[in-house]
């Protein structure tokens, strides 16, 4: 912690958090860029109602320009709106696969380099995109290497610093998305047409890779590979920077695992099958994570069908987010909410804020309006997201966690493909967006009842500890006797 906490890994920290922003740019273009404005149909005797004549009669009374006016993606074209930002997510879903095993194998940083390279390369192809079919493919990559980059550089962020700071940088991290959502709003408002707002939000990209390019190897993942020497080189130079002395740094393993003691026999992806007490784990948690993508992603994506201005819209989705980490961090840490009753009422809050939009006319010019519990929606959700993946990491034992919070957050990316179509079913009704967003929380909520409580207790760590009778007598009297103390 001495040598990594100082000036160096706070620019450090300071790049790979401040990369969230440049993310949810990349996450939130379609909102504006495919926003569809007020149109109509001139009718035109004697034509035929094809597809061509169908174009043609298209007459735009909104001037905006977004890619809807200039490939004219309305009536049986308006799908491919919300199919480019499936593919986005579609994108990060299998960037979510790959990139993780390869920064474990070549490392963090040339994994890191590589692919925000190549997202900036796809993210100017997005903006300069002659033909929807290149736009879409574009998003398609853009998303690739943003799924694959964000999971890297998490990592990265917190191989930086002590392990005591990392509930610090994760919360920044996460902070700083939301933050990223709210200044795109801004620059969409300041910089209308779509590929000149496109261009704006990738060129931060630019600034960020070569800010990146100063950022050493993770010192972890290094001594990890046992390249001891190069990681002490690292934690010197951070100790230099710092003003720390650290001319006779040495690493030395400790806690190494006695012969014979095999703790990871038996670990493995289909364990989360076979386990009884995993299976049940992982279909819920699989369930939980799903829902709090779809309702999350759902409403933030749906900002700008929302009455008001679609920018400020836009923007209040983010900044309405930062109340809920101080909030979520308040409430998993007493007896009485704990992490299973918060994420589960969060849950539950988010369903119900869904669920009132139905009875509210939609512009009623005052305080209660469906924006306004769309907001609360998207609070209580972004609550409850980031409970869920504190309380996900603490279920899991640790010779089979990572592979836990893998499979939930594929299950994450699936919830985050079907997003985008969820707010196009106000064509069909328009409230039906929102009862499939207040069905996925409060069905997500209840079920999450099913978790035992991890508050205060034991982290399993291996899974003959979580089978054990012992180890689940220990979490009750932990909890009880914490209960018991606070009381």
């Amino acid at each position: 912690d001495s040598c990594c906490s100082g000036d160096v890994s706070t620019s450090n920290r300071t790049v790979s958090v401040c990369f969230q922003v440049y993310m949810a740019c990349q996450s939130m273009l379609i909102v504006l860029v495919g926003s569809t404005p007020e149109y109509r149909i001139e009718q035109q005797d004697g034509v035929p109602p094809g597809q061509q004549e169908l174009l043609q009669r298209v007459v735009f009374t909104e001037d905006i320009d977004t890619i809807v006016t200039e490939w004219f993606l309305v009536k049986q074209q308006a799908y491919k709106v919300s199919l480019a930002g499936s593919l986005f997510f579609a994108g990060l879903l299998v960037g979510n696969i790959v990139f993780g095993p390869l920064s474990d194998r070549i490392g963090r940083r040339p994994v890191y380099l590589t692919g925000l390279f190549f997202e900036v390369v796809f993210g100017y192809v997005t903006a300069f995109a002659p033909s929807y079919e290149v736009f879409a493919v574009s998003r398609l990559l853009v998303g690739l290497m943003n799924g694959g980059i964000g999971l890297v550089c998490f990592v990265l962020t917190q191989e930086y610093v002590g392990k005591s700071y990392w509930a610090m940088t994760g919360t920044l991290t996460s902070m700083s998305f939301a933050v990223g959502i709210a200044l795109f709003g801004a620059l969409g408002y300041f910089i209308q047409p779509w590929r000149n707002l496109a261009t704006a939000a990738n060129s931060s990209g630019v600034l960020f890779f070569l800010l990146s390019v100063t950022l050493p190897e993770s010192p972890r993942w290094l001594y990890s590979q046992g390249q001891t020497r190069q990681a002490e080189e690292v934690l010197r130079y951070m100790a230099l920077r710092n003003g720390n002395a650290a001319n006779n740094l040495m690493l030395q393993r400790v806690g190494a695992a006695k012969p014979g003691n095999h703790v990871n026999k038996g670990a493995g992806v289909l364990q989360l099958v076979i386990h009884p007490v995993l299976r049940l784990r992982t279909m819920v948690l699989m369930y939980v994570w799903y829902a709090c993508s779809l309702v999350y992603y759902g409403l933030t994506l749906g900002a700008s069908d929302t009455s008001g201005s679609r920018y400020v819209n836009v923007a209040m989705y983010g900044l309405v987010e930062l109340p809920a980490y101080p909030l979520c961090i308040y409430f998993i840490n007493k007896h009485w909410a704990g992490r299973r009753k918060s994420m589960a009422s969060f849950l539950c809050l988010a369903g119900s804020a869904c669920l009132c939009t139905m009875f509210i006319p939609e512009n009623t010019g005052t305080l209660l309006s469906v924006t306004s519990l769309a907001l609360l929606g998207k609070l209580m959700v972004s609550a409850a997201f980031n409970i869920a993946y504190v309380y996900t990491s603490e279920l899991y034992p640790t010779v089979i966690r990572n592979a836990g919070l893998g499979v939930c957050s594929m299950s994450c990316r699936v919830g985050g493909i079907l997003a985008p179509f969820v707010p196009s079913m106000r064509a069909l009704h328009t409230s039906l967006p929102f009862t499939v967003f207040c069905l996925s929380g409060l069905s997500a909520g209840c079920l999450g009842l099913l978790l035992p409580e991890t508050l205060n207790g034991p982290t399993a760590e291996t899974l003959e500890e979580l089978s054990s009778p012992t180890h689940s007598r220990v979490l009750e009297s932990k909890v009880t006797q914490r209960s018991g103390q606070e009381n």
